[in-house]
């Protein structure tokens, strides 16, 4: 299938590793060109080379106000044009509820869920018919996850602002889409899992609750990602992708 991203520009956040990385990589394979970002210009440029002529890397906080202007402009200095964004953010702290400090909330909320407002507002404000927002979310947009208390909180809230964003901008031809991962074996996932006493054994557990028996290759949610902003799901807008192996149980 011809996905009819050749030429297409996208903004990717937090693309230096992950899920972020893993979309991007999809995309420029199947011809499009984007702007990835990180916090440190070091490792932006780096995830960039790493992707060709295709790809430029700019080094930018999701959490920075002015980050959304920047990052627009530059996908139009360096490609010409802008057709969409995929906002994705590092995970916030884990913990549970008698854990996580103020500060530590505050911090969540500034990256993971505001700095995600600013950039979908600002892309809103710039993008025209055939433009597409992108969120990935989590899981835990459905079922909370044990252990993550300030992604349980955030996450849910940000999938009701991408479904209000969607029918506020369907009428302009602009899709919103959200990608909900579980267990994708990224250096994030591994992480929370070398958190338990027995690693390998949380792993198993994970395992033995998906019905594919396995984790996701970041590949695999890499591809539902570049389907989902491509022009190939023209007609798919304010949904929430599971990519999780069908670990989610309900419809």
């Amino acid at each position: 299938m011809d996905l009819g991203l050749k030429d297409r520009v996208y903004i990717v956040t937090g693309a230096t590793r992950g899920l972020g990385n893993a979309v991007a990589r999809e995309l420029v394979a199947d011809g499009a060109k984007v702007v990835v970002t990180g916090r440190e210009e070091e490792s932006a440029g780096a995830a960039a080379a790493a992707l060709g002529v295709n790809a430029v890397g700019v080094a930018a906080d999701n959490a920075d106000p002015e980050a959304a202007e920047r990052l627009i402009a530059a996908a139009r200095e360096h490609f010409g044009r802008f057709d969409g964004i995929l906002v994705s953010v590092g995970g916030p702290a884990p913990g549970f509820v008698a854990d996580n400090t103020d500060e530590q909330w505050t911090t969540a909320f500034e990256s993971v869920f505001l700095g995600a407002v600013r950039l979908a507002r600002a892309a809103a404000a710039e993008l025209g018919e055939g433009g597409v927002i992108g969120f990935v979310l989590s899981g835990s947009v459905h079922e909370p996850i044990p252990g993550l208390t300030i992604s349980n909180g955030l996450r849910p809230g940000l999938a009701g602002f991408a479904k209000s964003l969607s029918d506020e901008l369907g009428p302009r031809g602009i899709r919103v889409v959200g990608l909900l991962p579980a267990r994708i074996d990224t250096d994030r996932v591994r992480e929370l899992d070398g958190m338990s006493a027995d690693p390998e054994a949380t792993r198993a557990a994970h395992e033995s609750r998906i019905p594919l028996r396995r984790y996701g290759r970041p590949e695999e949610f890499g591809r539902a990602g570049a389907f989902l902003l491509s022009p190939a799901a023209s007609y798919l807008t304010g949904i929430m992708l599971p990519v999780d192996g069908g670990m989610r149980h309900g419809f």
